[in-house]
């Protein structure tokens, strides 16, 4: 075994200017990629949910037109009336009428599925492109962060095509109904194109800030959630310590910021909607001096002076309502949000098989960083194959990180690790799996039943096997006490700590994989049951490579040797009985650190 910083070229080291990490792959589902252009990444992703988006466009266009030919069919059948054909007067305008109902009710349904749809896209894609950055992503968000954006951000940013499809509707009014103004009479559409600059600029105003107040909102919004889970997640050392009080102040500490940014937002909807309000009587008082004056002077008729009211209320919808703007504004904000999780960079997928080998691990020039820190700095490590290494450290020394880089669970951003020689980012994602087993100190346990989730795995086991590997890690006798046994459902199963963490090194022990990375998996563990499956690990392994991440001076004795890691870096590679008399490695386990007696 070997262990220490590389010198100076030893070993592979990155190419100058290469990101180990940033190896990205785009074939996710989302249409999105790490390097595509912003503004097309933009607007491919507010416009997920294009079926229904299209059914919504079309019912927006028939009610938009027929919209526009209201007012003229209305006036038709006005004139028709007063000069004597009143029976053949209804038949266009109820046409017009028949027309936009069926397209408002249309619309009215596909609006709402388009952003359900679009929704449950998006948030399938963040979720698929979370669980493919891997265990530890390097650049991963807070879980607060990310569930504000899977449940606030993905709905806000599938407004987005409803949005502009209503947008661009109530701007071809606009346009239609100042068209309609001057073929009635051209002064009419110069009076109502007095007021059409001002409800521009008001309105480009609004939006502009309803787009930089939502992305606060959503930002305070997230800080908040992000608290909430932390705090949830801890609660009991929370409880434990004392310090409720202060925990709550710092949950509620970015609430006066969201306040903030929801009143301004408000308060721009009230300014745009007050200001929207003083100038639609006006524009409709100018149109409709202007149309008394064409009547009189013969050149408008009865029914082209309701034509000319008619087009200035839809001309006055078209500029003045801000409502779809505000949506698209809340979708620009949440695609922003959306995008950064879309964006994060996912592994490439390895493409080399895996030859045979007795699972030699070899870790060279590994530097992991966290929030612009080192927290693994040149770590350098060597295990043999077959061999059985313990790591220890205290807690934050990145013990975690390092059993992920093991198993290929996270990426380094500088370095290689190697299994038989072969880095794992370019072994194939199966042929990982079925080389590498896990354990960890809470596992999650998928699956329909007790046997499915020991036997969860790229390669399927026989239930033979799944109970051998549940009688290694000392699981068989409770799992046989369940009312159908290994077929006991996993949601009616109701676990203790240690409980779980057998059947996840059940798990692991059924893979039969040549390399067992065990993360703090025995912590929930009695002495007695600790032993015994210790003893599963080091007799039934023989033969496989062991990494196990402890805490337990017990665990570390019975490893052929420790990796002590400190300050980033391997500071010690020996058996436990050679590094017991050191007080500082005594401390690790909190031990005495005045006694030289070995466990």
């Amino acid at each position: 075994m070997a262990a220490g910083r590389h010198a100076p070229g030893a070993g592979p080291r990155p190419d100058p200017g290469t990101d180990t990490h940033t190896h990205t792959h785009t074939g996710t589902g989302t249409g999105i990629g790490t390097t595509a252009r912003p503004a097309a990444d933009r607007r491919r992703l507010l416009l997920h949910g294009r079926r229904w988006s299209a059914v919504l466009a079309l019912a927006v266009a028939g009610s938009t037109t027929a919209t526009l030919l209201l007012p003229a069919a209305l006036a038709g059948a006005v004139d028709r009336a007063l000069s004597g054909h009143g029976a053949a007067a209804a038949a266009p305008l109820l046409a017009v009428l028949a027309l936009l109902a069926g397209a408002e009710c249309a619309g009215q349904y596909a609006g709402p599925r388009a952003t359900a749809d679009a929704t449950a896209h998006l948030r399938a894609a963040m979720v698929r492109r979370v669980v493919a950055a891997g265990a530890h992503p390097a650049h991963r968000l807070p879980a607060g962060d990310l569930v504000a954006r899977l449940t606030g951000s993905a709905p806000e940013a599938a407004l987005a095509a409803p949005a502009v499809v209503w947008s661009a509707a109530q701007l071809l009014m606009a346009v239609g109904a100042v068209a309609a103004l001057a073929l009635l009479a051209v002064p009419l559409a110069l009076a109502f194109l007095v007021s059409a600059p001002a409800a521009h600029f008001l309105v480009r105003g609004h939006l502009r800030r309803t787009a930089r107040l939502g992305e606060g909102y959503q930002r305070a919004q997230a800080a908040v959630a992000a608290g909430l889970v932390d705090a949830l997640s801890g609660a009991r050392s929370i409880a434990a310590s004392g310090t409720a009080d202060r925990e709550i102040e710092r949950v509620l500490r970015p609430v006066p910021e969201l306040s903030r940014h929801g009143r301004a937002l408000w308060e721009s909807q009230r300014r745009v909607a007050w200001a929207t309000a003083l100038l639609a009587p006006a524009t409709q008082l100018a149109v409709l001096a202007t149309a008394g004056a064409e009547l009189t002077a013969g050149r408008l008729t009865v029914g082209g002076l309701l034509a000319a009211l008619g087009y200035t209320g839809i001309g006055l919808s078209g500029f003045g309502t801000a409502q779809s703007l505000l949506d698209l504004s809340r979708a620009r904000a949440g695609a922003a949000r959306v995008r950064d999780v879309l964006e994060a960079p996912v592994p490439a997928a390895g493409t080399r098989p895996l030859p045979d080998g007795d699972g030699r691990l070899d870790l060279r020039g590994i530097v992991v960083r966290r929030s612009g820190a080192a927290v693994l700095d040149g770590l350098a490590l060597t295990v043999p194959g077959g061999a059985w290494v313990a790591v220890v450290g205290v807690s934050g020394s990145g013990t975690s990180l390092l059993a992920a880089l093991a198993g290929g669970l996270l990426t380094p951003d500088e370095g290689e690790v190697l299994l038989d020689g072969v880095p794992l980012r370019e072994i194939r994602p199966e042929a990982l799996r079925t080389a590498v087993a896990h354990g960890f100190p809470d596992p999650v346990l998928p699956g329909r039943t007790v046997e499915d989730a020991i036997g969860l795995g790229p390669v399927p086991v026989s239930g033979g096997v799944v109970r051998r590997a549940a009688e290694a890690a000392q699981a068989d006798a409770f799992v046989r006490r369940l009312p159908a046994g290994y077929g006991t459902a996993v949601p009616l199963v109701p676990l203790s700590g240690g409980e779980r963490q057998r059947l996840g090194l059940a798990r692991a022990f059924a893979r039969q994989a040549r390399l067992l990375v065990l993360d703090d998996a025995t912590s929930s563990l009695d002495t007695a049951t600790e032993t015994a499956v210790l003893r599963a690990v080091a007799d039934g392994r023989a033969g496989h490579t062991r990494l196990t991440v402890t805490r337990r001076a017990s665990t570390a004795a019975r490893a052929d040797a420790v990796a002590w890691l400190h300050e980033g870096r391997i500071r010690a590679l020996a058996p436990h009985r050679e590094l017991w008399p050191d007080p500082a490695y005594r401390r690790l386990f909190g031990g005495p650190a005045d006694t030289d007696a070995a466990p």
